[in-house]
C-alpha cells in the first residue's frame, strides 16, 4: 500500500527552536512507514522549500526525485487527495481536509493520523469506511427498476403498517376482498415466464389437496422474521375462514430491506401469478468500501426482490468488488438470464 506523506503538514507538526518546519519530521515519517511495510510517497507544497529548516538538504531530495513538489499555483491539499484517489493510496496527515469532504467522501478512511512522542513518530490507523446511508435500499430499488424495464411488474414500496398477526390478517382480508369485488384476473396470466406454483411445488405444502387460490407474501424487517413465522399458520386460517375460501392461502414470510422494524407489508398474488423462480439472476458490482456489508446482506436482497416480483425461489445474487468504483455508495446492477437456483 502506498502512503502519500503530506510533507507540509508533517514538517509543521513539530517545529524546532527557530520555529521552522522540520525536515527531520518527514524523514522519520518515511522511515517508520517503510518499517510498517508501506511505500511512502512524499508530496510537498511549493512554499515548503522556502520555510523548511534545512533548505539545502530539502532541495537535494527534490532534485533526486525522492521528494515531489506540487506544481506552483496548484492547491496542495486537492492535489494530494486527487492523487490518493487515482493511486488508491492512503494519506499520512493530521489535516482532516473538511473543505473537500463533498468531493472526496472517503477521506476519513484514507487518512492516517500520527503524532510525535518525544523524538519518535507514532503512526495511527485510518477510520473504518462509513457506509452510505440506505445503500441496501438503493440497490434493491435499482434492481426492481431493472426488472420493470424487462417487463415485470413489482410490488411498489409503501410506508408499512404497524406489525401484529391480527393486522396482517386484516390487511390480507381487505386486499383479497377488493380483488374479488373488482373481478381482477391474474395480471400476468398466460406469460411463458409464469408457471402455476402449486402444480410445480406440491411437495412444499403440507396438505397438497388443500392448495389455495392465493399466496400471501408477508414483508417484514429482518428482526421481526422469526416472530411472524410463528403465527403465519394462524394468518392463513383466519383469512380462509373469514372469506370462506375453498382452500387456505399459503403465507410466505420474507425479509424485506425496505420495511422498518415493527412494520409490515403484504404482496398478495393469485397462485398462478407466482413465478416458479426468478427469471433473472442479479449481479451487483460494488465499490470496495461497501463490498463486505452488501455481500453479507445478499440473501436479504434476494428475499426482498423475490417477494416484490412474486417469485417463489430467491434469485441468485452475486456481489463483486470493482476497482473502477472508487467512492462509497457507487454500484452497478446487471440482470443476467438465469433462474436455476
Amino acid at each position: 500500500m502506498r502512503v502519500i506523506i503530506d510533507a507540509s503538514n508533517v514538517a509543521h507538526s513539530r517545529k524546532g527552536d527557530d520555529d521552522k518546519p522540520k525536515l527531520e519530521n518527514i524523514l522519520k515519517a518515511a522511515e517508520e512507514l517503510r518499517k510498517l511495510g508501506y511505500e511512502p510517497v512524499i508530496i510537498a507544497d511549493a512554499s515548503l522549500k522556502h520555510e523548511i529548516d534545512d533548505k539545502e538538504k530539502f532541495k537535494k531530495y527534490l532534485e533526486k526525485g525522492e521528494f515531489k513538489q506540487v506544481p506552483s499555483g496548484t492547491n496542495a491539499d486537492h492535489f494530494i487527495l486527487k492523487l490518493a484517489e487515482e493511486e488508491n493510496a492512503k494519506i499520512l496527515s493530521n489535516d482532516a481536509f473538511k473543505e473537500y469532504s463533498d468531493e472526496f467522501q472517503d477521506i476519513s478512511s484514507r487518512r492516517i493520523p500520527y503524532n510525535f512522542k518525544e523524538d519518535k513518530i507514532v503512526i495511527g490507523r485510518p477510520s473504518k469506511p462509513k457506509r452510505v446511508k440506505n445503500i441496501l435500499q438503493k440497490i434493491c430499488a435499482e434492481i426492481l427498476v431493472e426488472f420493470e424495464r424487462k417487463g415485470f411488474d413489482y410490488y411498489k414500496v409503501k410506508r408499512g403498517k404497524k406489525l401484529s398477526g391480527i393486522a396482517i390478517a386484516k390487511e390480507a382480508i381487505d386486499r383479497i376482498e377488493k380483488v374479488k369485488e373488482e373481478g381482477l384476473e391474474p395480471k400476468l396470466e398466460g406469460l411463458l415466464t409464469k408457471l402455476p406454483l402449486f402444480d410445480k411445488f406440491m411437495e412444499l405444502v403440507e396438505e397438497a389437496e388443500k392448495t389455495g387460490d392465493f399466496i400471501i407474501f408477508v414483508l417484514v424487517n429482518l428482526q421481526d422474521y422469526r416472530e411472524v413465522v410463528k403465527y403465519a399458520g394462524n394468518i392463513a386460517v383466519t383469512v380462509f375462514e373469514r372469506l370462506k375460501l375453498d382452500h387456505a392461502p399459503l403465507v410466505a414470510v420474507r425479509n424485506d430491506i425496505f420495511i422498518k422494524k415493527g412494520r409490515f407489508e403484504v404482496n398478495i398474488l393469485y397462485s398462478d401469478e407466482v413465478m416458479e423462480e426468478a427469471p433473472y439472476d442479479i449481479n451487483i458490482i460494488i465499490n470496495d468500501h461497501d463490498y463486505n456489508f452488501v455481500k453479507k446482506n445478499s440473501r436479504n436482497i434476494a428475499s426482498t426482490i423475490a417477494a416484490r416480483i412474486g417469485s417463489w425461489r430467491f434469485p441468485i445474487v452475486s456481489v463483486k468488488p470493482s476497482m473502477l468504483m472508487e467512492k462509497p455508495g457507487e454500484f452497478e446492477v446487471v440482470l443476467e438470464k438465469g433462474g436455476s437456483s
